[in-house]
């Protein structure tokens, strides 16, 4: 997901997003351990969307807005 989309969610859908990623990279880590795992780059691409998300959270608490 990228940045922009993210901007365009409210606070509290950003958070429950947030919360459904770290879910999802719980499971791909899980299918990791078991060896069940079919593209284990989709769990860099989960951590990189998480990371995304807690930004814009982040950015909004400080105020910091994006032109």
């Amino acid at each position: 997901m990228k940045a922009n989309d993210i901007r365009n969610l409210t606070t509290a859908e950003i958070e429950q997003k947030t919360t459904s990623l770290k879910e999802e990279l719980f499971n791909l880590r899980f299918q990791l351990a078991t060896g069940q795992l079919d593209n284990p780059a989709s769990i860099k691409e989960v951590k990189k969307s998480i990371a995304r998300a807690k930004t814009v959270l982040r950015e909004r608490e400080l105020g910091i807005t994006n032109e």
